[in-house]
């Protein structure tokens, strides 16, 4: 556990913004896009996708990073994000969001666009992603030092940093030196598969935290069997997290495999940033010693809310839920 009662959680990632649209299966197919997981996009390609559609989006905060330390900073805990924005209204209203969450920005401003996902929402409430990454691309891996890591209990390396390799070490290194642990969401299956020939070596060497959902899990380590795949996640880690949605999660911690259940209730209407805010709850229990149960149950109560609404940002209705489970 972290030392010294420090309990901040500082991410660091893509500062992005959400634009969602709920549409067919058909319109994924007709784009040639496989259901789930992340495609990387220039703007255009968001703008034509968009005038395809005839459903009005919604536009809202995002990056997967940043959508957990959002949920820390509005569990109430201490929370800082790290990234960049384009100097626009997007980037703007993204910084302005997440101060109002709680959150200590270090957001650096570039002159390019502010990065953008946009998720098609089919009606199982799967997403699916095409992401602009912009600004966010431009964070410099030789700015990037331990002191932005300063107090850190658990630092929250976004996956998809993996795309870019200079960044992903120079923020485990930042992280290593300020003496946190290291938590790595493995974001997507195509990160996984993308970054094969590295992943294996950063995972036993800096990480301490490894979090996946069932298509990550399979394309880490070859299983579909989800007690092989939690055994092997296991290996080289302090605590591995499988996230199987609706069904629940298992989490290994020290040997032991604890089988977390899924908060019951009303069926998804959107499962965008689930699995983020499913990290923050739990990333927040670790952070102040709770047992992994308890974890695990604000864990699952994050991640069922986030289900329940369009997008990542819940509600203060929603929050007031979850905290009385802390």
């Amino acid at each position: 556990m972290p030392k010294n009662k420090v309990t901040r959680i500082t991410g660091i990632g893509s500062a992005l913004v959400d634009i969602l649209i709920n549409e067919s299966d058909q319109f994924l197919t007709t784009l040639g896009k496989e259901k789930g997981g992340m495609t990387l996009v220039g703007n255009r390609d968001i703008n034509v996708i968009l005038s395809e559609s005839d459903q009005t989006p919604m536009v809202v905060p995002g990056g997967a990073a940043c959508n957990t330390i959002v949920g820390v900073g509005n569990l109430g805990g201490d929370a800082r994000f790290i990234g960049r924005r384009g100097n626009d209204g997007y980037g703007q209203a993204f910084e302005k969001q997440i101060v109002k969450c709680n959150v200590e920005p270090i957001v650096s401003i570039s002159g390019s666009p502010t990065g953008k996902v946009l998720s098609i929402i089919t009606p199982d409430a799967q997403r699916s992603m095409f992401t602009f990454l912009g600004a966010s691309t431009e964070l410099d891996p030789e700015l990037i030092t331990s002191d932005m890591f300063k107090d850190t209990a658990i630092s929250m390396i976004e996956g998809y940093l993996l795309f870019n390799r200079d960044l992903m070490m120079a923020a485990i290194k930042a992280a290593k030196a300020s003496g946190s642990l290291i938590a790595l969401d493995l974001a997507s299956f195509e990160v996984v598969n993308a970054a094969r020939d590295i992943l294996e070596d950063i995972i036993k060497n800096s990480v301490d935290i490894l979090i996946a959902n069932e298509d990550e899990a399979r394309a880490y380590t070859g299983y579909d069997d989800e007690q092989k795949a939690i055994e092997k996640m296991s290996r080289h880690v302090t605590y591995a997290v499988l996230k199987l949605g609706k069904r629940g999660s298992y989490v290994s911690y020290n040997g032991t495999i604890t089988r977390i259940q899924a908060q019951s209730g009303n069926d998804p209407i959107d499962t965008t940033g689930a699995g983020d805010l499913w990290a923050a709850g739990f990333l927040f229990g670790i952070a102040h010693g709770f047992s992994i149960e308890k974890s695990g149950q604000i864990a699952s109560a994050c991640g069922y809310e986030a289900c329940q609404i369009m997008g990542a940002q819940l509600p203060y209705d929603a929050w007031s839920r979850i905290k009385k489970l802390i």
